[in-house]
């Protein structure tokens, strides 16, 4: 037993040690992380080195209580101020934008691949939810408005749990469960997502209260405490038959932007862990595939996808955000930035494990569309965004830095770019006129660092760090916007720096 313990931990460290090098060779290629990790799954399984693991159950387990701490660190890094813009939209695409998109892609593999409805709209719910860790990990590399990349996080936040429950209600009614009128599944539901909330909000502010009033014997049990306190909002709910996923990420979110002692360190933590999760589940995923029954699944996956990707994601868009005055450019950019990960391939363990029937063409058919359009999907963003001439590199992104006593001193660090067409070329850094508790304190110009002082003017280009406290960090941000869309003289001209819709 113990020789295979040793094992085991042998080749689980070696597994995460791989796949952290595979993460830096993805991000020069441009490839999305969680493709290399199916791939090393995959690898390992019975196609390659021979690993034999087919435990539906288990990995659906495992799988949940991974989307539990990515969700989590979700929130807990996701701007409470931003959320607040993105709320109406973000909360429209998990609802009813879920519910277009369940139908229109079961009217269309009905329609094409000859499925009957049941089936169809088994593999639309499992297909509907976007996942959290592919849309946190990509889009916060993208210099995007903050309302539209917003609105894809709280999106991809909020619609595991609607997918999650018609996933299980449809399996049910495939299975010869109890079949509950549709209007009641609909209000149990609205029900469960309404509950999940309370519980998260309620456990996110009581937590946060007595992490402050906590004194800790070690720093480092205040970021195991909020991740502790995240997990528990999603058993609470749970328990209480509510939404558990919806609960673990407003949880984090409150807990997130609250004022916690080593906020740093907690959120660092939460990103580690995170990203081992994602190690795991991805891996996992990729040992439970077996490659024999791939190829069958590659026709219905492209068709179901395409449907997806052009017909039923631009209508769930239109049908949700459409009413929110979100730009043609930036709603067009949020039908193609539906990115799907690991939480369609954990939904299809789901008629696995309730054995319904044909549900191994659905895993198969799953695993096949996922891998083929987030090569599609991820690689393509960055250039969608230049097409539709939405990226805004003005835009300040907060930097973590350990070793900086910027929480003791109630300050952020942002990094910001000076943009081709941007009025701030040329503008000497007095002439800004930040705040005077916010100061630009490093310039990289054509790869070259220094320190600015007085005589510094921004060029086309720069990559500068901002420090501000954060009670004028929003002032900040509004001198810089006002700077470069009126120069130096924006104040006499009447230009606010008020953030608008691109922003």
């Amino acid at each position: 037993m113990s020789t295979t313990v040793t094992v085991a931990l042998a080749v689980g460290a070696l597994v995460v040690l791989v796949a952290a090098v595979a993460l830096r060779v993805a991000d020069r290629l441009g490839l999305p992380s969680l493709l290399l990790y199916l791939g090393l799954g995959v690898a390992l399984g019975e196609s390659g080195v021979g690993v034999h693991f087919s435990d539906v159950a288990l990995t659906q387990t495992l799988g949940v209580a991974a989307l539990v701490l990515i969700l989590a660190e979700g929130g807990l890094t996701t701007r409470l101020a931003d959320v607040r813009r993105a709320a109406g939209p973000g909360l429209a695409l998990s609802t009813v934008g879920v519910a277009v998109s369940v139908g229109v892609t079961a009217a269309v593999t009905v329609g094409l691949l000859g499925m009957d409805w049941g089936r169809a709209l088994l593999l639309g719910a499992v297909v509907s939810s976007t996942d959290a860790a592919a849309v946190f990990a990509t889009l916060r590399r993208l210099p995007l408005p903050r309302r539209m990349a917003a609105t894809l996080e709280v999106e991809s936040g909020l619609n595991d749990a609607p997918a999650i429950l018609l996933v299980t209600a449809l399996a049910a009614r495939l299975t010869g469960g109890a079949a509950s009128p549709w209007w009641l599944t609909l209000l149990e539901v609205a029900g469960e997502l309404a509950g999940g909330a309370v519980v998260g909000v309620a456990l996110g502010a009581g937590g946060a209260a007595l992490l402050r009033r906590s004194a800790l014997p070690l720093a480092g049990l205040y970021p195991l405490a909020t991740l502790a306190l995240c997990v528990l909002a999603y058993a609470s709910a749970s328990l209480a038959h509510t939404s558990g996923f919806v609960a673990v990420y407003l949880c984090g979110l409150v807990l997130g932007n609250a004022a916690l002692p080593h906020r740093s360190a907690v959120l660092g933590f939460a990103e580690g862990t995170a990203s081992l999760a994602q190690i795991g589940l991805f891996v996992m995923l990729g040992l439970l595939v077996s490659p024999p029954r791939l190829p069958a699944a590659v026709v219905p996956a492209l068709i179901t996808g395409a449907a997806l990707l052009l017909v039923a994601r631009p209508l769930s868009v239109l049908g949700s955000v459409g009413w929110f005055r979100l730009p043609w450019s930036q709603q067009a950019f949020i039908s193609w930035a539906g990115l799907r990960g690991a939480v369609p391939i954990v939904l299809a363990t789901f008629p696995l494990t309730a054995r319904v029937p044909g549900a191994e063409t659905i895993f198969d058919t799953v695993f096949v569309l996922v891998v083929a359009f987030t090569l599609l999907q991820g690689w393509s963003l960055p250039l969608v965004a230049r097409w539709l001439r939405i990226a805004t590199p003005l835009t300040p992104r907060d930097v973590q830095v350990e070793s900086a006593p910027l929480e003791e001193l109630d300050a952020d660090l942002l990094q910001l770019t000076v943009p081709p067409r941007s009025r701030l070329h040329g503008v000497y850094l007095p002439e800004l006129r930040l705040p005077d508790d916010a100061a630009v304190v490093l310039v990289v110009r054509d790869g070259h660092s220094f320190v600015p002082g007085p005589g510094t003017r921004l060029m086309r280009g720069d990559q500068a760090l901002l420090v501000a406290a954060r009670g004028t960090r929003r002032e900040a941000e509004r001198r810089l916007r006002a700077v470069s869309r009126a120069g130096r003289l924006a104040g006499w001209r009447g230009e606010s720096g008020a953030a608008t819709e691109r922003d």
